[in-house]
């Protein structure tokens, strides 16, 4: 955190507690933001989540003087992914269960395995890494390094720009293959609707729950145009008021202005 706020006039002492201040409330908020990712059960709120840690990241890179890699998270990670995501949920919809039933028989021993040795290697990795001095300047990080970063993802690492993409691409068709489901009977037509309701015998719908009724309660059934009570406007679950019981009127009438001496 030494290249922090570079438009700061001067690294006082003020600058330094205010950035380790800032930088731990974002750490503390997009830990917590990605435990709730894991822990919350519904779609939509995982990726609500995952913005949060994303505008997290890019605002620690803002600190850290890497302007384009904060602008690339915001962009490209919480812009364009996350939205794919968040089609990706709205197409298969976010009430659809997954099915615990196993197809491929040692599924879960096998991906438990994988995990496990995943971890292993993880740790691995870190307890071998040393961290010496830090790495010298190269052409990507002077003052034109958007040219060299953009020189090495057109060249060096062309093929796995590549195949990035297309995982993306087949990531989103996926989807859309997958939310697909063929229609086994004919979209009823507007005709097909009104025949429907005319066998029925109920050619109006259901009435609103105190419509017609004179007093502004629940458990008041409406009226019906020929006078008659509605069972279908009261809720099961409440006792249905009758409705020729004398009820006050829900804003009663203010009693009228005494006559002045003037008028009598």
């Amino acid at each position: 955190m030494n290249h922090v706020l570079a438009a700061a006039p001067s690294g006082t002492n003020t600058d330094s507690i205010a950035v380790a201040t800032i930088f731990w409330i974002l750490a503390f908020i997009s830990v917590g933001a990605a435990l709730a990712m894991i822990l919350v059960r519904r779609a939509v709120h995982c990726a609500i989540m995952l913005a949060v840690v994303m505008l997290c990241l890019a605002t620690m890179y803002a600190m850290q003087g890497a302007p384009f890699l904060a602008f690339v998270q915001i962009i490209v990670y919480t812009g364009a992914v996350l939205m794919l995501f968040l089609f990706v949920i709205m197409l298969i919809g976010i009430s659809s269960s997954d099915s615990v039933v196993e197809t491929i028989k040692g599924q879960r021993a096998a991906a438990g395995l994988a995990a496990i040795g995943l971890f292993v290697i993880l740790i691995l990795a870190i307890g071998h890494a040393a961290i010496g001095p830090a790495a010298r300047t190269t052409a990507a990080n002077n003052v034109d390094n958007l040219t060299g970063l953009a020189r090495l993802i057109f060249t060096t690492y062309v093929f796995p720009f590549e195949v990035t993409g297309a995982l993306l691409i087949t990531a989103a068709v996926g989807a859309m293959v997958l939310a697909h489901r063929e229609r086994t009977t004919p979209k009823p037509t507007q005709r097909d609707l009104a025949a429907r309701r005319l066998a029925s015998g109920q050619l109006a719908p259901d009435p609103a729950p105190g419509v017609y009724a004179l007093h502004d309660s629940a458990d008041r059934p409406a009226l019906l145009p020929d006078g008659s009570t509605s069972v279908l406007s009261v809720s099961q679950t409440l006792a249905p008021r009758d409705p020729n019981e004398e009820t006050p009127p829900v804003r009663p009438e203010l009693p009228a202005p005494a006559a002045t001496e003037a008028e009598s």
